[in-house]
């Protein structure tokens, strides 16, 4: 009988991933980990230096000297770069609409994945992002793949947007989730896709709280192995 166990959550854009993953590490008393914050911190550095998102080299090098620290906070987590909190800058259309070309390198990807699997040694974790089943966690105990349709996605998204002062059209937003989820997709460094031992859960009419339920559930039932 494991003491603790490791949770990979994958999914599309604004599938209700970091909200539940948060909730769910509350729960059990684990640490929460958002990989997607750590691909928009480098894409928010990025610009913010006017560098190129499409070069992967330039990118690399620029991960290599930068620190990133994930800090729990009262909202989850608070995302520090470079000793700046730059959480609330992460949300931005701007970064949103380039994170998808930073995750694509495959330098960038590797560095990543290496600075996940550090946070998540030794410890219990909920971690969320594209590729935590299939590439950064592939022994994780429990695996969850999470999905829920377009529309549901940008309304979800909307209602995000609109509390944090940002106004986008729903048409927009569909349009903005459907071109990531091609482009993480379709990528040819891990792409995102449902591990084959993975629970899949359609979040569509379900609410944050029942899927929490459920997957803290299926946490007990692996830790009680």
């Amino acid at each position: 009988m494991s003491s603790v166990i490791k949770i990979a959550i994958d999914g599309p854009a604004a599938a209700g991933k970091s909200t539940i993953a948060k909730m769910v590490a509350e729960k059990l008393g684990y640490t929460y980990i958002d990989t997607g914050s750590m691909y928009r911190a480098l894409a928010h550095k990025a610009l913010s230096r006017s560098i190129d998102t499409t070069n992967g080299e330039e990118l690399k090098n620029l991960l290599q000297e930068t620190e990133i620290v994930l800090v729990p906070s009262e909202t989850g987590q608070a995302v520090i770069v470079d000793g700046v909190d730059v959480t609330e800058d992460l949300r931005t259309q701007q970064v949103t609409a380039h994170v998808s070309a930073v995750a694509v390198h495959p330098g960038v990807r590797q560095l990543m994945v290496d600075k996940q699997r550090q946070l998540a040694e030794g410890t219990g974790v909920v971690m969320d992002g594209r590729d935590i089943g299939t590439a950064v966690l592939p022994h994780a105990e429990l695996k969850i793949f999470m999905t829920a349709s377009v529309e549901e996605r940008a309304m979800r998204r909307h209602i995000e947007n609109n509390e944090r002062g940002i106004e986008t059209s729903l048409e927009e937003l569909q349009a903005e989730i459907s071109e990531r989820d091609r482009a993480d997709s379709e990528r040819e460094v891990s792409p995102l896709k449902q591990a084959e031992d993975a629970v899949l859960i359609d979040t569509t009419s379900m609410s944050i709280e029942e899927v929490a339920r459920q997957i803290s559930e299926l946490a007990e039932k692996r830790l009680s192995r």
